[in-house]
């Protein structure tokens, strides 16, 4: 632990998780001012003293309809800074959500690899360290940083979701692509572990260029069995619809998908029901049911979101991993 005081401070958009995790850990929330210019400039400041502190801003980096992750971005940078010229001793940045996590390599010629840069954004800002939730590359994201920083997984607790659920049925881990298949083969791990019989696997087949998607094969048998479609985030649905319809065409008598962050871009169009057309209380068009952590002030699927058990055990992990600082 620090021996530096600790002092906790949420922006605007994260505010109320902050408040959580401050009374989880016994403190009291630090306070801070934000302003919104007429030319669309900014700015935030802490209202209390912070020099020699251990300071952890928490800030979640998905665009809104109120911000994009631009803004976002900008301000949590800029608070840093803020925090680093006032004498605080440690500045960790805590992002639930990382921005521009998923532009971590080259896939045209010039293209840039954001994920680096935004990186030294961080580390120009003097940010000690970063902590992320569920990033869509473990390794680009440790290695794109300089500074320390922690990753928080989610498959476990999507695997301690399922395991009572489905505790009896035979169960396919699948992953929507196979960038995917390392995340999906330790919730297969985990869930094994848990319902303590066997838990298959597969992927499916992903190509994307110029923003169209390609790709139609299911590798893995799912025929009689109930699949589960593991993710990082769902943005407009698309990419899971593609596999909960694969998995149907392949014969799984049920199809759940679980993903980290659902930012429902859209509504996510991909996951709602036809007017007119009366959905099962758990499923939507395409015939799976979703479990995931939506974003604050995005718009929510017309399927059914369950994010109460995913959120708090979520938190639970921000709290251990504070307490392990």
């Amino acid at each position: 632990m620090s021996s530096h005081p600790l002092t906790i401070f949420g922006l605007a958009g994260s505010r109320e998780l902050m408040e959580a995790v401050a009374a989880r850990l016994e403190v009291t929330p630090a306070l801070h001012e934000e302003r919104h210019f007429e030319d669309g400039e900014h700015k935030a400041r802490p209202l209390q003293d912070v020099r020699g502190h251990d300071v952890f801003v928490l800030h979640s980096l998905h665009g809104d309809d109120r911000e994009t992750s631009n803004d976002k971005l900008c301000r949590l940078l800029f608070f840093c800074g803020a925090l680093r010229d006032a004498g605080a001793a440690r500045v960790t940045a805590v992002v639930p959500y990382l921005c521009y996590a998923r532009k971590d390599r080259r896939t045209k010629p010039n293209d840039p690899i954001t994920t680096r840069y935004v990186a030294a954004l961080f580390e120009a800002m003097r940010v000690d360290g970063v902590i992320a939730v569920e990033v869509h590359n473990l390794a680009a994201f440790e290695n794109a940083f300089r500074c320390p920083v922690w990753h928080i997984e989610t498959m476990p607790l999507f695997a301690a979701h399922f395991a009572p659920l489905l505790r009896d049925e035979e169960i396919v881990a699948v992953s929507p692509d196979a960038g995917g298949a390392k995340r999906a083969e330790q919730f297969r791990l985990t869930l094994e572990g848990l319902t303590g019989h066997g838990v298959g696997s597969a992927y499916m087949e992903k190509y994307r260029s110029a923003g169209v998607v390609s790709g139609e094969l299911l590798a893995g048998d799912v025929r009689g069995k109930v699949a589960v479609i593991v993710d990082d985030l769902i943005s407009t649905g698309n990419t899971l619809a593609r596999a909960a319809r694969a998995c149907r065409e392949g014969g799984a008598i049920r199809v759940f998908t679980a993903a980290a962050h659902g930012l429902f871009i859209g509504g996510a169009p991909e996951l709602r029901c036809p007017p007119g057309r009366r959905p099962h209380p758990a499923t939507n068009e395409a015939g799976f049911s979703v479990v995931a952590w939506q974003q604050s002030g995005s718009g929510q699927a017309g399927a059914r979101v369950e994010k109460r058990q995913t959120g708090s055990a979520w938190r639970g992990i921000v709290l251990r991993r504070f307490a392990g600082l």
